[in-house]
Parts: C-alpha cells; sequence; structure tokens
C-alpha cells in the first residue's frame, strides 16, 4: 500500500506496552529470573536467608506478561518449592506459604479479568479500524497515469481517521484527487470527513467541472450542519484534476494551503484565487478559481495539510517545508513523505494537529 499511516497503526510502532503494545522480553522473563535467583540464594548459603517471601512477587508479576493460565503455573511452581524441605524457602513457618498461595490465586483470578477485557478491546478496536478504513480506505500506488504516496498521522492517538483526508480517484474526466482539513480534529471530525469524501466520489463520475465539484461538496456541508442550529461545520478544500495525458493539472483552492510543484531541485508554490472554506455558505459569493499549470516530465506535486506548515519549533519558528523540499529534492517519490515526516518531527517534538501529506507524480502514457 502506498499510504503510510499513524497510526493506530496505521501507526502504532510508538506505542509502549503500557498502551497496548506486547511486554517486552525482559518483563516476560523477570519472573522466571527472580524465582530462579530465590532458589540459587538459597541453595548457595548454608543458613536459611528467609526469603521465601519475594516468591509472592512472581505470580503478580507474570500477571502483566502472562495469561491466566501461565500465571496459575507460576504459583503452583511456588508454592511446590516453598513446600520442598531441601530448599528452607517456607523457614521459619508457614506463614510466607498461606500469604504467596493468597497472591497466587488473587494474581490469575486478576489475569483472567485481563484477559476477557483484552479479547473485547480487541474486538472493539477490529470493529472501529474496519469502519474508519471504510471512511478512509489505503490509497494506491497509483492511480491512471499518476504515482501517488500519502502519509496521514492523526493528531488523536489510537485513531486511524481524524479531520483530514484525502483521496485520487480516476473517471471520465481524468484522474481527480482531493485533500481537505474539517473543522476540529479526532473522532468528533469523522462524520465530516465521511460526507466529503461520499460527496466527492459521487463527483468524479458525475460532475465535469471542478469548481463545480469543490460546489457539491460545500453544498453537502451546508445541508449537513442545517439540521443543527448552531452548527459550524465548514473545512478547508483543495481539488486537482489531471487529464489522461498527465502533461497538466488544474486546481481548485477552498481556503486549503496551496500546493507545492517539484521540479527537479526547485520547489514552487502554484498560487491560485482561492475561495472560502466549503460548508460557510459564502461559496456562491466568491467562488474559487480553477487554474490549470502544465507539468513536465519528472514533475511531482506536493500536498500538506497545515498540520506540517503550521507546526512551530520551540522558538515559535514555522516549519519551512519549500525548503526543505528543494533540500530532499533527491529523495524517490516513495521515500518522499516519511522523509518529511522524520524532519518535521525533529524540527517540532510535540505536534499536536493532524499531518497529511500526499505526493502526487504524473506519468505520461507512454512513461513507466
Amino acid at each position: 500500500m502506498a499510504t503510510k499511516a499513524a497510526p493506530g497503526e496505521r501507526d502504532g510502532g510508538d506505542r509502549s506496552w503500557l498502551r497496548g503494545s506486547p511486554p517486552p522480553r525482559w518483563l516476560r522473563l523477570l519472573p522466571v529470573v527472580l524465582l530462579v535467583g530465590v532458589c540459587v540464594a538459597e541453595l548457595a548459603t548454608s543458613r536459611a536467608l528467609d526469603i521465601g517471601f519475594l516468591l509472592g512477587a512472581i505470580p503478580s508479576l507474570a500477571v502483566l506478561s502472562y495469561g491466566p493460565v501461565a500465571t496459575a503455573v507460576f504459583g503452583v511452581v511456588v508454592v511446590i518449592l516453598l513446600n520442598v524441605p531441601a530448599i528452607q524457602l517456607n523457614h521459619p513457618g508457614n506463614t510466607d506459604l498461606i500469604t504467596v498461595i493468597f497472591i497466587a490465586l488473587l494474581s490469575i483470578l486478576v489475569a483472567l479479568v485481563l484477559k476477557r477485557r483484552e479479547q473485547h478491546l480487541v474486538t472493539v478496536r477490529s470493529v472501529a479500524e474496519a469502519a474508519q478504513l471504510a471512511v478512509l480506505p489505503p490509497l494506491p500506488g497509483r492511480v491512471g497515469p499518476v504515482h501517488c504516496v500519502g502519509l496521514y498521522r492523526p493528531a488523536q492517538r489510537e485513531t486511524l481517521v481524524g479531520g483530514d483526508f484525502f483521496e485520487v480517484r480516476d473517471g471520465p474526466f481524468g484522474v481527480r484527487a482531493v485533500m481537505g482539513d474539517v473543522q476540529g480534529h479526532g473522532l468528533s471530525a469523522v462524520g465530516t470527513v465521511a460526507s466529503l469524501l461520499g460527496a466527492f466520489r459521487e463527483t468524479v463520475l458525475d460532475q465535469r467541472d471542478l469548481v463545480e465539484a469543490a460546489a457539491r461538496l460545500d453544498r453537502r456541508l451546508v445541508v449537513d450542519s442545517s439540521a443543527s442550529e448552531h452548527a459550524e461545520m465548514f473545512a478547508t478544500v483543495l481539488l486537482l484534476e489531471f487529464p489522461p495525458a498527465a502533461d497538466a493539472v488544474r486546481l481548485v483552492s477552498c481556503g486549503h494551503p496551496r500546493p507545492l510543484l517539484l521540479r527537479g531541485t526547485k520547489t514552487l508554490e502554484l498560487d491560485s484565487e482561492p475561495g472560502p472554506p466549503v460548508g460557510t455558505g459564502f461559496f456562491g459569493l466568491a467562488p474559487p478559481e480553477c487554474r490549470t499549470v502544465d507539468l513536465e516530465p519528472g514533475d511531482r506535486l506536493f500536498l500538506a495539510s497545515d498540520g506540517v506548515s503550521e507546526s512551530r519549533d520551540p522558538s515559535g519558528a514555522f516549519y519551512p517545508l519549500p525548503d526543505r523540499l528543494t533540500t530532499f529534492a533527491d529523495e524517490t517519490t516513495n521515500a518522499l513523505p516519511d522523509r518529511v515526516w522524520k524532519d518535521l518531527t525533529a524540527f517540532c517534538p510535540a505536534i499536536r494537529d493532524d499531518v497529511t501529506m500526499l505526493v502526487l507524480a504524473p506519468v505520461p502514457p507512454d512513461g513507466t
């Protein structure tokens, strides 16, 4: 897949074991190491150390990385060792044995509850991921004559979809792409994203004019927000269209950050007359203009949400995206979004907005 994500994972690689990732190996080995260590310490000394109480921690440690069956096995082993006279782990009396048995039984109960809760969470997460991927499916590596690579990092952890979205579709009027940023981010914005993507997919099939396609998105949000008296539902949107020859691109911007054209070692901002964000109700008063840009072989278009361009370093400086792209001109199309993402996180460690990038590389019909 050409889409890099965040994310939930789509970007789960940065989660710690305390946030749902598998426990580290050292944590799984800890009960065994403690068990062996206590036994060796007792056998290596000529007098009883009276450290059997330490075995009570083993079932509790097992809960962190094992299920109820393995926790029960650890508990049984501990109880057996406490009753081996040669080791004398239960010296001087039965207090340690009774305490360890109680802790082992309690640990088994906790492990059973955690196991059932984990199974429930897995089911809920699977349903949530299926629903979110239905809203924003993975981007194909190529759509018609356009090579596509996207990256999406939602601001809200454990989600696949936030307030940003993009899509690339082939239709009777050419290949069309959309990038948008709805008001807000996280799960509260998913419904608006779904409405806009649904409207966009319809326009790909039956709307020849790109400005009218943007008007369709505006109408969709106006209708959706009319049901609520105090709704403030709007989104910035950028629409692009590539003809079958892939020698030009048509652009319509509704308040979205400008796309960047990578031509050789240069990065150019593609300016156009933007219209208001869709959903504000002002589309008919100040509609956007459609601009056509001729493309040369090897040109690439880089689209980004304001989560990239408005990220700041600790001093308050904005991320200089055009300058950085010039520096990364030698990167391949597939590697470019990841390279910008790594540079962005180094520049601004605390990113609080959704981050979306889309690279579109037109390939002429006679190209590869």
